[in-house]
């Protein structure tokens, strides 16, 4: 790889080459019946289990990014998912979105903030490529979020309710809200809708110029109702893991400079502080005995707490560094780059089946402890995705534009 790997002609047919892989991996996800099956390791579809919220949403915006670079048969899949975000996800009762459903119905109606994110996400990405339900599912996710989940004292969302809306915690975390930025900043980029970019602004202001300069650059995971750090929660291994998470600051830098660049690059902290929240990931979370992002580290001293290494901090790191090199490009991102892609191919990349496996144990072996199969497209075509466009915002619209190779 060269010291330019973003114009490298065999770094980008690479690029172009996996991202296609995954795409036709992933295309099995698609039932007969309408709905997504999880698939094992060589693509079969795994024993029918509920189908959940992030999945279906994850696969919309993602068939959406693949319709808008140029795949070929991508809208089966996003108007299935949409058909089943208007159908068997939507709670007709109550309003809002449940968590996931089964062919008996409703298997857990929890209503969080994440999955509404993604709802809204999802939203976002089919109206850009042309979805004709996409402006409709906009319009209903961005009500439910103002009226459950945006907190406009503290300009941040709160995360959690019963499927009849009765709160059942306080809890508020960094993850929804990061993943909101996301949600938001597509949102505003599909509409032009100026209160989404205001709305993202408010979370990316908590988080990167409050929480993270006092924490050397980690973010803590979990709050309470009055946004003070819980330094004691720990939930769900896969989505609440206790301390601070690198993966995430990878995600937040680079949506940082997405809101910068959309914003006008007017604030000239912005590309520092995203730096300093990437950098600090790199920093704490490189296993130097083994390579790989460590999953989970100590907030306070960025020490290794969960040594696990899955593959979607990796390819968050990818997008992140692709970023950085290309509105202040500095020696180390590229070898930083490098770096990352030659792990991704030696342990994540599965050049037998497609896709990424999603856990590696300490020899790097593929594992299956935290996840089954491969469970996800997002993040790892968006690696491959990402650094193909010359920009860093309107991703959609920059896939459009670059010739395929």
């Amino acid at each position: 790889m060269t010291a330019a790997p973003l114009t490298d002609a065999a770094h980008r047919a690479f690029l172009w080459q996996d991202a296609r892989r995954q795409v036709d991996f992933f295309r099995a996800s698609l039932k007969a019946n309408g709905s997504f099956a999880v698939l094992a390791a060589d693509g079969s579809p795994l024993p029918d289990g509920p189908q959940e919220l992030h999945t279906t949403t994850r696969l919309v915006h993602s068939y959406a990014l693949a319709k808008a670079a140029g795949e070929a048969d991508c809208d089966a899949l996003i108007d299935a998912g949409m058909a089943c975000l208007f159908g068997q996800h939507h709670d007709a009762q109550h309003g809002g979105w449940v968590w996931s459903f089964d062919a008996a119905g409703v298997a857990d109606g929890v209503k969080l903030a994440y999955g509404h994110v993604f709802v809204l996400l999802a939203g976002a990405s089919a109206h850009l490529v042309g979805h004709p339900d996409g402006a409709r599912l906009i319009a209903q996710a961005t009500e439910v979020i103002e009226a459950r989940y945006w907190d406009e004292d503290h300009g941040l969302l709160r995360d959690e309710y019963a499927r009849d809306w009765t709160p059942f915690s306080t809890y508020r975390g960094m993850n929804a809200n990061m993943h909101g930025v996301e949600a938001l900043l597509a949102a505003y980029e599909a509409t032009g809708t100026r209160r989404y970019l205001d709305q993202a602004g408010r979370i990316l202001d908590f988080f990167t110029r409050r929480i993270a300069p006092a924490h050397d650059w980690r973010i803590p995971e979990h709050y309470d109702q009055n946004w003070q750090i819980d330094a004691g929660y720990e939930g769900n291994p896969m989505f609440r893991p206790a301390g601070s998470t690198p993966g995430h600051s990878f995600e937040l830098g680079r949506l940082l400079i997405q809101y910068w660049d959309l914003t006008g690059r007017s604030d000239s902290s912005a590309p520092t502080r995203a730096r300093a929240l990437i950098e600090a990931a790199l920093r704490d979370g490189w296993r130097q005995d083994k390579g790989g992002i460590a999953y989970t580290l100590n907030p306070a001293t960025g020490a290794i707490a969960r040594r696990d290494r899955y593959w979607w901090p990796v390819t968050e790191a990818i997008g992140a560094l692709s970023a950085l090199m290309k509105i202040d490009p500095q020696p180390q991102d590229a070898d930083w780059y490098a770096r990352l892609w030659d792990f991704a191919r030696a342990h994540f990349i599965d050049a037998r089946h497609g896709g990424w496996f999603p856990e590696i144990d300490e020899d790097g072996q593929p594992d299956a402890r935290q996840f089954l199969g491969k469970p996800d497209i997002y993040h790892a075509v968006q690696a491959d995705l990402i650094p193909l466009v010359p920009g860093v915002s309107r991703l959609i619209d920059g896939l459009r534009t670059i010739p395929r190779e």
